[in-house]
Order: C-alpha cells, then sequence, then structure tokens
C-alpha cells in the first residue's frame, strides 16, 4: 500500500516538485498546503500517514506547524517530518523537542527516505 503524504511548503516550485518527485517513488502526495491553516484543514480532512513540512514557512514557522497539527488531532497525532533548504543540524535540538518524528534535508527528500522515516517512527498514538 502506498503512504499517503501531504507537503506544506510555502514555495510552489518546491511542492510541485516533490510531489511528481514522490508520486513516481511510491508516496501518494494527496495534498499541498501553504500555510498552517491550510495544512491543519487538509490534514483533518484526508488524515494522510505522513506530513512533510518546511521549517521556514514565511512569517509562520514549521515548527509551530506540527504542533498546531499534533494539538488538533483527535486520536492518532500526525507524523510530521521537518525538512529544510539548510542542514539539520542547525535544527537538531528544536527538532527534538517538537511534536516532528523526524527532519529531511530537503535535498535528501526522496521516497525512500520517507518511508525509511515512517519504518523507524512508531505508529502515532
Amino acid at each position: 500500500m502506498r503512504p499517503s503524504c501531504l507537503i506544506v511548503d510555502d514555495s510552489d516550485h518546491f511542492t510541485k516538485a516533490a510531489r511528481r518527485l514522490l508520486d513516481a517513488e511510491g508516496i501518494a502526495v494527496v495534498a499541498t498546503a501553504a500555510t498552517a491553516a491550510e495544512a491543519l484543514a487538509r490534514y483533518t480532512e484526508l488524515r494522510p500517514d505522513v506530513v512533510l513540512v518546511d521549517v521556514d514557512l514565511g512569517e509562520e514557522s514549521g515548527f509551530d506547524v506540527a504542533g498546531e497539527l499534533a494539538d488538533a488531532a483527535t486520536g492518532a497525532r500526525p507524523r510530521v517530518i521537518l525538512m529544510s533548504v539548510h542542514d539539520g543540524q542547525d535544527f537538531a535540538d528544536m527538532t527534538a523537542a517538537s511534536a516532528a518524528v523526524a527532519f529531511l534535508p530537503k535535498l535528501s527528500l526522496s521516497g525512500r527516505a520517507v518511508r525509511e522515516i515512517l519504518r523507524q517512527s512508531s505508529p502515532p498514538a
């Protein structure tokens, strides 16, 4: 079964490229969002297996979005993977303290990487 995914990023160019890549590599991108409000609405509606969230969403923080998704969840918490063009070490402490299950550099994004993170992360409670 193909895992389903929501991409939250304010770059239309990135979301289109990521959708093509992930769809081709066996991850079903069910929606994209550019803001926290859109992300919450899409997650509530679609309940994807994983939510990929850019750390820098313009005036919004991806860390805050991850927390808002977790807080708004009824039942299972979403598995959120934070992403950035910056090195993960720059965000290691913040990622560990966040509601996210992992950090993935955008340059390392692939269907295989997402599936590996899902495999290693425990199913949401």
